[in-house]
């Protein structure tokens, strides 16, 4: 009992400094968040679109200090990404907790339920849910749903049953399920089509003074974006819109001038002293209305007006803080941590850490493809940055590649790379943009085993360098940020950092060629 006093006591204090957080509170490529607490504890995802483990789950005990803790998906048989995009793949989840019932011995469940995308395997519906009885899994297998749509979310009402709410025909639709199964237990019935928004989605439903609230996200994910509210004293309504709808979007007079917008698909949580907050996507955007980290997750706090309407933010744009520069080295010394992703999904005989190193074997897929290429990365969480790599290649043959990658989609990257030409290894630096190849350098490499790689940004742009010692480091080549944005090469993702294999001659063969890399150093600036 003391424990959680003093538990509850540390929350309190620190929540008292809510209006202290740093926004973004997740960086980086991390869209569509959906937030739970349980407890004093507060868990949160974001879709994953083509990238491997899928969902990637965060805990936080003050809402604005957040630890990666899994991924909700981590095995072929829960997703499976074959040819997946950066537009496919998993969709926006809502993660929601379902207490055990009272003199039950059983422990409560996390359910977890979104959609993937692009895959052919369900065609009446690519939605799915899957659940844990604790976040960091394991998570079930895929339970498969019936109802149509995108973003699809749930209700536990405490009548005891389960509803699901998606967008089939751009229109909110609402059915009761059994979360067990994935039967449908009622027919599909729409209950609201939105203010007059494109793309009605992202809907979430809250039950509070004896309302249910239907939070949703209208006008595209770009510049339009918006959430908006209606309510009804019965879940199948019929819905009153909010009168002051929209009721966040920077799209308008006020935020014209940020460089936060998009802002949109939101999930509301109470925190321990009954306050809301709402989290929600937006973007950064950099040397004009460009985008390259992708949308990111933002939090703002939420009051109830006396009417009964939530009011986010004071009604007033959001800002960005600074918060403190992060820095991390990874040694390989050690399996993978949760943040380290793959394009679709791996082939594991690609990839084995051993003896402080990581090994990659080339795949015969380049990153040009979209072919599960042997590539590992980290999200671009700040504009500013450099990452630094020490690579050895072995066996490489003409065409074969080994290096490091900026990474925004398959025809829109940037690549710094050993290569072999002609029996002659090369040091190389290629820009794959919309179908153009244009090699930007190709020098000979200096007469060493051991090269270093780096890559850094000031925000306007992607810099390359090469070391022979790890200590003095010559300049290659530089290209605008602008190139790997969202408004030049499109997609729903952002940048990733990562290290590559690549072997370019028409006869694979399996286990060559290869590069090791001793370790990944990622620094803001």
């Amino acid at each position: 009992m003391k424990r959680s006093i003093i538990a509850f006591a540390i929350t309190l204090l620190t929540l008292h400094a809510g209006a202290q957080l740093t926004n973004p509170i997740l960086p980086g490529f991390h869209p569509d968040p959906s937030i739970c607490r349980v407890g004093n504890d507060y868990y949160m995802v974001n879709s994953s679109f083509q990238y491997f483990p899928g969902v990637p789950i965060f805990h936080s005990r003050d809402l604005k200090n957040w630890e990666q803790v899994g991924n909700v998906l981590t095995r072929e048989s829960q997703l499976k990404l074959t040819d997946a995009t950066s537009w496919q793949g998993i969709y926006a989840p809502t993660l929601r907790y379902l207490p055990p019932r009272e003199g039950s011995q059983e422990p409560g469940r996390y359910y977890m339920i979104t959609t993937n995308v692009g895959q052919a395997e369900h065609p009446e519906s690519a939605n799915f849910l899957v659940w844990a009885t604790s976040p960091e899994g394991p998570w079930s297998e895929p339970v498969w749903l019936k109802q149509g749509g995108i973003d699809p979310s749930l209700l536990f009402d405490d009548n005891g049953r389960c509803y699901m709410v998606s967008n089939p025909n751009n229109t909110i639709t609402l059915c009761q399920i059994d979360p067990a199964t994935g039967k449908q237990l009622t027919p599909s019935r729409p209950i609201w089509q939105g203010t007059g928004g494109r793309y009605p989605e992202g809907p979430h439903i809250y039950k509070k003074d004896g309302y249910y609230y239907l939070l949703i996200s209208e006008g595209g994910t770009e510049l339009a974006h918006s959430l908006t509210m209606a309510r009804s004293r019965s879940i199948y309504g019929p819905y009153e819109a909010c009168p002051k709808n929209p009721i966040l979007t920077h799209c308008r007079v006020g935020a014209q001038d940020s460089p936060i917008q998009g802002t949109g698909h939101g999930d509301l949580v109470q925190d321990t002293l009954g306050r809301w907050w709402m989290v929600f996507l937006a973007y950064r955007n950099y040397n004009g209305a460009y985008h390259q980290l992708g949308r990111e997750t933002f939090i703002a706090p939420v009051e109830w007006s006396k009417d009964g309407w939530p009011v986010v933010n004071g009604g007033m744009p959001i800002e960005a803080q600074q918060r403190t520069p992060v820095h991390r080295r990874y040694d390989f010394d050690a399996p993978l941590g949760p943040e380290w992703v793959y394009i679709q999904n791996p082939d594991s005989a690609m990839y084995l850490v051993h003896n402080g190193q990581m090994r990659l074997h080339g795949s015969r897929f380049s990153l040009v493809e979209n072919k599960r290429p042997t590539f590992v990365g980290l999200r671009q969480e700040s504009a500013t940055f450099v990452m630094d790599t020490k690579i050895t290649a072995h066996d490489l043959a003409d065409g074969d590649e080994a290096g490091l990658c900026v990474y925004q989609m398959h025809n829109g990257n940037v690549q710094c790379f050993l290569a072999n030409y002609r029996d002659i290894l090369r040091l190389r630096v290629r820009l794959n943009l919309k179908g153009l190849k244009p090699l930007l350098v190709d020098k000979n490499v200096p007469n060493t085993d051991d090269l270093w790689l780096r890559v850094e940004s000031d925000s306007k742009n992607y810099s390359f360098y090469y070391s022979t010692d790890g200590e003095k480091y010559l300049w290659l080549e530089s290209i605008d940020c602008s190139l790997l944005s969202t408004e030049t090469v499109g997609g729903f993702t952002g940048a990733m950092l990562g290290i590559y294999c690549f072997q370019g001659n028409n006869k694979y063969q399996a286990g060559r060629p290869f590069a090791d890399f001793d370790y990944v150093e990622y620094t803001e600036q």
